[in-house]
């Protein structure tokens, strides 16, 4: 059986983590699921996957967004870094996964004065324009190795790929379908007033479509 490994860098939260990993590996039929949470040891638990305390080989890889911030390095990124740079197979980053992976691969990343939560259209070198959900603070401003191909107004690097490796990634988050965003209404993990922020919280672009096609 192929092998997902998700680094899984929400696993203390409810919503974001359990239900935005659960729609996550929707996406990947037929994969064994390994979650690797390198930044804590309060995990939620799934009922799903297999928890694992360093990187396993396998068959693809999916770098989750986080509350922590790749600004504001700490050690744990190191591992994850390294992982970036000596994979193989294809690796997908959403948000904070966005991030790390541009900066592991010689690029840059600041802190913006605001966070900027919102559906937000995305401009892609293709013509296509979409509407996607942002949810972050930390920008960025090199993409390193990887190629810029979507854009959004409030962050000019939304979306990238790499020219000759398996790797792409997206600023925003296409796993917080709206199923997710009412169960983190409904857990706790969301305020009224922050779920309103997203209105019908419906993006135009899904997992497959953001980041497998």
């Amino acid at each position: 059986m192929k092998k997902l490994l998700v680094v899984d860098l929400l696993a203390e939260r409810e919503a974001f983590g359990k239900k935005g990993v659960e729609e996550i590996v929707s996406h990947f039929p037929g994969h064994e699921v390994l979650l690797w949470a390198p930044h804590t040891d309060d995990c939620v638990d799934y009922k799903f996957g297999k928890r694992i305390d360093s990187p396993e080989d396998s068959d693809v890889i999916v770098i989750t967004g986080s509350r922590r911030n790749v600004s504001q390095w700490e050690p744990w990124m190191d591992d994850v870094a390294d992982l970036i740079r000596t994979c193989t197979v294809p690796l997908y980053g959403i948000c904070f996964g966005h991030q790390i992976i541009c900066k592991a691969l010689g690029g840059e990343v600041i802190r913006a004065d605001a966070s900027s939560k919102f559906i937000s259209e995305v401009s892609y070198n293709d013509g296509t324009v979409t509407k996607q959900l942002f949810t972050h603070q930390d920008h960025v401003v090199d993409s390193g190795e990887m190629e810029v191909i979507g854009s959004a107004e409030h962050c000019k690097i939304a979306v990238c790929k790499h020219p000759t490796r398996p790797i792409k990634t997206v600023q925003y988050h296409p796993e917080a379908v709206h199923s997710v965003l009412e169960y983190s209404l409904e857990c706790g993990d969301m305020t009224q007033d922050e779920r309103e922020i997203y209105g019908d919280g419906i993006q135009e672009l899904d997992v497959t479509k953001s980041l497998l096609q």
